[in-house]
């Protein structure tokens, strides 16, 4: 058993994919500050922050609503980054590396979600 949720790999690994589309929205044209930007950047700050937050709430009754919440935002990041290709913005190693990282970030929520 864990004593904190940052000690959780998956939140780990949400913090180190929100940092990345920090990194990579950083190239994206102004004129997306208040779209694709700020779009990518929220679900990734939303997804880290639901798997803590559910951790606090201390029961896997309050925890799996927490955790569905961070694998919508997931999906949302991963629907974001879809978007952001087609145009060509951002670095396209930079997008297949945060692609990857939201993939495996989903794996372990999906595989939180069938142990609780």
């Amino acid at each position: 058993m864990v004593e904190s949720y940052r000690e959780l790999i998956v939140w780990q690994r949400a913090i180190q994919l929100s940092v990345a589309l920090y990194r990579f929205t950083h190239e994206f044209p102004r004129d997306e500050a208040y779209g694709l930007i700020r779009q990518l950047r929220r679900a990734g700050v939303s997804l880290a922050s639901n798997i803590a937050e559910g951790y606090g709430r201390g029961s896997s009754g309050e925890y799996r609503p927490s955790l569905g919440v961070a694998g919508g935002a997931n999906y949302e990041v991963q629907t974001q980054l879809v978007i952001s290709k087609e145009p060509g913005f951002g670095n396209a190693e930079r997008l297949e590396e945060v692609e990857g990282m939201s993939n495996e970030v989903g794996k372990m929520l999906n595989s939180m979600l069938g142990k609780l």
